[in-house]
């Protein structure tokens, strides 16, 4: 593998992993009053636009990031929604 992907993959691991946190807190707390709607949605929007512009260099680092962090924003946007 690419040295330059391994180092893709270290990026995306770390920026991934650190959206997490506020994804279990939101879950636990069902407190959604202090996150933006339009903010989550443009992120959504941006990671999926990431995300094909990953596929269409075929980066691995760049497709796992983004598709698990579009996992993550969408699980976010659904409390939002559900706990308003």
């Amino acid at each position: 593998m690419d040295p330059i992907e391994i180092i893709g993959l270290i990026a995306a691991t770390l920026t991934t992993s650190a959206f997490v946190p506020q994804v279990v807190k939101t879950w636990k707390t069902k407190s959604t009053k202090d996150i933006s709607l339009t903010m989550y949605s443009a992120f959504f929007l941006g990671t999926m636009l990431w995300l094909y512009y990953g596929y269409e260099h075929q980066s691995l680092a760049i497709m796992l990031a983004n598709g698990i962090t579009g996992i993550l924003v969408i699980f976010m946007l659904v409390l939002k929604i559900r706990h308003k």
